[in-house]
C-alpha cells in the first residue's frame, strides 16, 4: 500500500465518521450558529463539530501531519503531509435540507494533493481518488463524460453570499448562458467537481471558493479525466474551472470572452 493510499484510507474512514455526526445534527434540527462573508453565508454547529472530530481522528492517527479547514485555525505539522478539510461542504443546503451537501476531506504530500474524498452525507455517495490513480463512485471506477459541442454542454456554476460579487458574476453568466447548453447550481463546489468526473456535467466553473472547497473534488475530477484549473476572477478570487481534458480549452476561452477571467485576454 501507498502513502497516497493509507491517506486516503484514512480520510475515508473520519469523512464516515463526519457524515455519522451530521447525520445526527440534521436529525435534531440544524441552527444557523454564525455567519461569515455576509448573513447569508451561515455556519452551524454540526460544520464545527463536524471540524473538531476530523481534526482529532486525523492527528490521532498522524500526530505530525499539519490540517487547514474552513471552520478551524490552521494546524502547523512536520511530516510534509497536509490535510485540507471542509467539515460540510454546501451548508446552505444542510440548513434547508436539500440533499446537496458534502464531507470533503483531502491530503497534500509536499504541496500536491495526493487523495481525497467526498461523500455527500444525504445520499451517502462516496467519490474517492489518489494522484494517478482511478476515481471511483462507491468504490466503482468513474470517467468524465465524452466531449460534445460548447451548445450542447450543461455547465455546473456557483454564486458568491456577497451582493457586488453576485452582480459582476450575473453580467458574466448572461454572456455565456446564450454558448451552452443550460447552467446548474447545486450549491456545493466538491458534489459539482465530482459531477463532471461521473459525467453528469460537461463542465464546472465558479469564482469565489477557496481550497477546502474544491481540494478533494478537484482531485476526482482530475484523476477520472478532467482538467482542474485555478486562477483569479474578474471579481478578484479564486475561480476553479474544470471539464474534460479534450473539451477544456475550448470551455475556457468561452469563459474568458464572457469576461469571468481578470485577465479577459486570456
Amino acid at each position: 500500500m501507498t502513502l497516497a493510499d493509507e491517506l486516503l484510507e484514512l480520510a475515508v474512514h473520519t469523512a464516515r465518521s463526519a457524515g455519522r455526526l451530521v447525520q445526527s445534527g440534521a436529525a435534531r434540527g440544524v441552527e444557523v450558529a454564525a455567519t461569515k462573508s455576509s448573513d447569508v453565508d451561515v455556519v452551524t454547529e454540526s460544520d464545527r463539530s463536524a471540524e473538531r472530530l476530523i481534526r482529532h481522528a486525523l492527528l490521532e492517527a498522524r500526530p505530525g501531519d499539519a490540517v487547514v479547514g474552513e471552520e478551524g485555525d490552521d494546524e502547523p505539522g512536520t511530516s510534509g503531509v497536509r490535510w485540507i478539510v471542509d467539515p460540510i461542504d454546501g451548508t446552505v443546503n444542510f440548513l434547508y435540507g436539500i440533499p446537496q451537501y458534502a464531507v470533503s476531506i483531502a491530503a497534500e504530500l509536499e504541496g500536491e494533493v495526493v487523495a481525497g474524498v467526498v461523500l455527500n452525507v444525504a445520499t451517502g455517495v462516496e467519490y474517492t481518488a489518489t494522484r494517478g490513480g482511478p476515481a471511483r463512485r462507491d468504490g466503482v471506477p468513474i470517467r468524465v463524460r465524452a466531449t460534445v459541442p460548447l451548445h450542447e454542454r450543461l455547465i455546473g456554476t456557483g454564486f458568491s453570499y456577497e451582493a457586488h460579487q453576485r452582480e459582476i458574476q450575473a453580467a458574466t453568466l448572461l454572456r455565456l448562458l446564450p454558448r451552452i447548453r443550460d447552467i446548474r447550481r447545486f450549491g456545493s463546489c466538491a458534489l459539482d467537481l465530482c459531477a463532471v468526473a461521473q459525467g453528469s456535467l460537461d463542465g464546472y466553473l465558479e469564482e469565489g471558493v477557496n481550497l477546502w472547497d474544491h481540494a478533494a473534488g478537484g482531485l476526482v475530477a482530475q484523476a477520472a479525466g478532467a482538467r482542474v484549473e485555478t486562477g483569479r476572477g474578474v471579481g478578484g478570487r479564486l475561480i476553479v474551472i474544470a471539464a474534460p481534458e479534450d473539451g477544456f480549452d475550448e470551455f475556457r476561452r468561452a469563459i474568458a470572452r464572457a469576461g469571468y477571467l481578470a485577465d479577459s485576454t486570456s
